[in-house]
């Protein structure tokens, strides 16, 4: 049976390798006093793929944007690649967003571009060479499959397509960390197999990927890493798991009960709650 790992507070789990990502008993809430994310802790080593999981409004994209500092937590650390994140000053961010590619739902590409010219972006703005610029797009285009859609606008591309121009100028600068947000969310599923198989091709070059989805079928398939979140907390880490736990309704919910320091009747049993 897999083996089951779950944050404790401030506490990061034990890992194999050097992590890239660490949280440390992270929480964050929005103006309003929204709860999104609870005490979380957890590390993710250089070149793991990861699954992110849970149902919707359970703390995902939440936790995808304090990675790249779109948001900051209002308590705990984050660090990445041994560097807590939090401190650093505003004029590092566009240097730690270099180093971190990031592919989203929407797909964000230029209209007025040519796939060529969407994916050399992501190198003219950090100052890259243009003989650089020469080599490495067309070199990452054929990796994602695009290689005769050079000069083509994203309004002449399937959905698919657009995805893999995503991911194509997400990687282009070969950063050794990708996220990728819901990826899969507007596509079909054999599209979608495909632009799974494409990240899992990234992360066999070394680069760490953590997806966060709900792509069922593609997360029980690839048997990686899965992280689940519920109601802003991990409730379950899982070495090579499915989408879904292996444990009844009911033991979850027993678990969370026990766990919280909740009896059967709903009252606490007077010993001090723990989080999960």
């Amino acid at each position: 049976m897999a083996r089951l790992r779950r944050a404790k507070k401030e506490t990061v789990p034990p890992r194999r390798g050097a992590s890239i990502v660490e949280l440390r008993d992270v929480t964050k809430v929005y103006p309003g006093g929204h709860l999104a994310i609870e005490r979380i802790s957890l590390a993710v080593d250089r070149g793991e793929f990861v699954f992110l999981v849970g149902p919707t409004g359970c703390g995902k994209s939440t936790l995808i944007k304090l990675l790249i500092r779109e948001l900051h937590p209002t308590e705990g650390e984050v660090v990445i690649a041994g560097r807590d994140i939090g401190k650093l000053s505003d004029q590092r961010i566009p240097h730690l967003r270099r180093n971190i590619g990031t592919v989203f739902q929407d797909f964000k590409l230029l209209p007025n571009r040519t796939v060529y010219d969407n994916v050399a972006y992501a190198l003219q703005v950090i100052g890259a060479h243009r003989a650089e610029i020469r080599e490495k797009v067309p070199e990452t285009l054929r990796l994602v499959g695009l290689s005769t859609k050079l000069h083509n606008y994203p309004d002449q591309l399937s959905g698919g397509e657009q995805q893999r121009v995503s991911i194509a100028r997400a990687f282009v600068n070969h950063p050794p960390l990708l996220l990728a947000d819901e990826p899969s969310g507007n596509l079909d599923p054999v599209t979608s197999i495909g632009i799974m198989q494409l990240l899992y091709r990234i992360n066999r070059t070394g680069t760490t990927v953590v997806v966060a989805t709900h792509d069922h079928a593609m997360v029980d398939k690839m048997r990686r890493r899965v992280i689940e979140m519920y109601e802003g907390r991990i409730v379950r880490d899982q070495e090579i798991g499915g989408y879904a736990s292996d444990e009844s309704t009911q033991e979850f919910a027993m678990r969370m009960r026990a766990e919280m320091g909740v009896g059967p009747e709903g009252h606490t049993n007077g010993e001090p709650q723990e989080s999960i």
